[in-house]
C-alpha cells in the first residue's frame, strides 16, 4: 500500500501493514499524537505503555506498545539520514486492513481478525527555514567598499 502523502519538508517514514490490533484504538492514539514532538509523543506512549498515564481512563497498552515500535524504527530511519532529532515532529495516521477471517473453530467459525495499517512520518520542520536564512544572508562588506559605496552616492 502506498503512503499517504510526502511533506514538504525533510522527512523520515515508517510503516505497519496489517497489524493485529484494533483499527478504532489506532486512530485514536494517532491522532493524539499527531503534531507533537517526537519527544513528547514518545514520553505520552510510554507513559501509556506503563499504565501511569490514561486517555479516558484507557490505557489502550497493545495498541501502545506496536505504534511505539514504530515510532522507534522511524526515529532510527530518520537518525540514518542525518535529520535533527530535535525538529522532528510526527505525523502518524492509521487505517483498516485487509479482511482475514480466522480459521475453522467449533463457537467462532470464520470470524473477523482485527486489523490495522497505519503510518508515520517524522517530519523535520525549522530546519529549511534556517538554511535559507543563511543562503540570503549579506557577506559583511570592508571598509574600503563602504566607503567607495560613499563616494558614488554623493
Amino acid at each position: 500500500m502506498p503512503y499517504t502523502f510526502e511533506p514538504n519538508e525533510k522527512y523520515a517514514k515508517a510503516y505497519g501493514n496489517n497489524l493485529r490490533i484494533s483499527a478504532k484504538k489506532a486512530t485514536l492514539i494517532c491522532r493524539v499524537i499527531r503534531g507533537k514532538k517526537l519527544k513528547t509523543a514518545k514520553r505520552l506512549l510510554n507513559d501509556l505503555s506503563i499504565e501511569t498515564r490514561a486517555l479516558d481512563g484507557k490505557h489502550y497498552t497493545k495498541t501502545v506498545r506496536d505504534i511505539l515500535i514504530l515510532l522507534n524504527s522511524c526515529e532510527k530511519n530518520a537518525e540514518n539520514i542525518n535529520l535533527n532529532t530535535g525538529n522532528l515532529f510526527v505525523h502518524a495516521s492509521a487505517s483498516k486492513g485487509s479482511a482475514m477471517r480466522r480459521r475453522r473453530r467449533k463457537s467462532d467459525f470464520g470470524s473477523a481478525m482485527k486489523s490495522a495499517n497505519i503510518e508515520i512520518y517524522l517530519v523535520e520542520r525549522g530546519s529549511a527555514k534556517v538554511e535559507e536564512k543563511k543562503s540570503e544572508k549579506k557577506k559583511p562588506e570592508t571598509k574600503k567598499e563602504d566607503k567607495q559605496k560613499a563616494g558614488e552616492k554623493k
